[in-house]
């Protein structure tokens, strides 16, 4: 079974990220950002692909200023990997499949 891509919002970032029992892949993005539009689908490719050791989600960052500031992102897409509540790696920008896939081989 597929795994999906979710939605965080600020109220339930501490919860379902920082303590949640696997890694997580947080995708800050917000609508207007055409390269997070066109990264959106390695969401779902990665989500798919790394089913059952990393959950993967969105937080947009329009609406979730407290998460946005306390990781300090300033420009989107920024790609988050979290693990038991630390920060493991970071990147900002647009990515390809092959990067990221290398970066989540290299953090998991």
């Amino acid at each position: 079974m597929a795994s999906a891509v979710v939605d965080f919002t600020d109220n339930g970032f501490e919860t379902e990220v920082l303590k949640a029992s696997n890694a997580v892949l947080v995708d800050f993005w917000a609508p207007w950002c055409g390269p997070c539009r066109l990264i959106a689908p390695l969401m779902t490719w990665a989500a798919e692909t790394y089913c059952g050791r990393l959950s993967v989600g969105k937080l947009e960052v329009d609406g979730n200023p407290a998460t946005r500031d306390a990781y300090q992102v300033q420009g989107i897409p920024t790609l988050i990997l979290f693990h038991h509540g630390r920060l493991v790696t970071r990147h900002e920008g647009a990515i390809a499949q092959p990067q990221l896939k290398a970066l989540l081989d290299a953090a998991l």
